[in-house]
């Protein structure tokens, strides 16, 4: 939201800030109503354009108004990243195998920021504490001590399983957020420069720089969640718990 613009000092609960009159564009105003606003106008405008009357015209409602639903633009940002949360949540079927499960939640968390890049950037490194985030922490939790994990373990994992895939949410998410002529660049960097470094001083990047080249377009997400999730299986075999792979 804009500095300067007046905050309330608490948010009206849920079933008394209903705004009951449609907006000038003849909707009814919700949290995810504003949420999904937010969320076009970052893809648009990046963070720097997120802002309380930008939003309020998109939504065809006075700005102060949507002070009733959130605190501020940090609410608004936790809001948001509880909803990224929540769509990975939404795609994302159990099997009962605990690998293949932790490997599809994983990718359907990194997909869902990358899906909306500004927001990843925004929101990746916030703990929102709303319900669809907790959901997810739930789920993960589940399935770590379902495998047979202790509770120690389990919180050890889990830890290193969110982070990762937020970390790497942020990481590939800040890339995307580049212009394209920024992303192009850095790209034919590793052409331009990488590839022509001579051996004689640079013996291990001369003698790697195309399959670089090539590797360096991509994420290292999927590799690094798997090299975790080996981490899992060999701690479960060090326990004597039967794993399911």
């Amino acid at each position: 939201m804009e500095e300067g613009e007046g905050m309330p000092k608490r948010v009206v609960p849920e079933e008394a800030r209903r705004r009951r009159r449609p907006t000038r564009q003849g909707v009814v105003l919700s949290e995810t109503l504003i949420v999904q606003a937010a969320l076009r106008m970052l893809r648009e405008h990046g963070s720097a354009g997120l802002t309380a009357r930008r939003l309020g015209a998109a939504l065809g409602a006075d700005p102060s108004t949507l002070y009733r639903y959130f605190a501020g633009m940090d609410d608004l940002a936790r809001a948001i990243g509880d909803e990224l949360m929540g769509r990975a949540l939404d795609r994302w079927t159990a099997t009962g195998d605990w690998r293949a499960d932790l490997r599809a939640l994983g990718l359907a968390l990194h997909s869902s920021y990358l899906a909306h890049p500004q927001a990843a950037v925004l929101t990746a490194s916030r703990v929102s504490g709303r319900p669809r985030e907790i959901a997810v922490d739930e789920t993960i939790l589940g399935i770590l001590r379902g495998a047979g994990l202790a509770d120690p373990a389990a919180v050890r994992f889990y830890q290193a399983f969110i982070d990762l895939a937020l970390a790497f949410a942020a990481l590939d998410a800040g890339e995307l957020a580049l212009s394209d002529e920024s992303r192009a660049r850095d790209g034919e960097t590793w052409d331009s420069t990488y590839a022509r470094l001579p051996a004689t001083s640079h013996p291990n990047i001369a003698a790697t720089a195309r399959l670089l080249a090539a590797r360096m377009l991509h994420s290292a997400y999927p590799v690094v969640l798997d090299t975790l999730l080996d981490g899992i299986a060999a701690e479960l075999a060090v326990t004597g718990t039967r794993t399911t792979e």
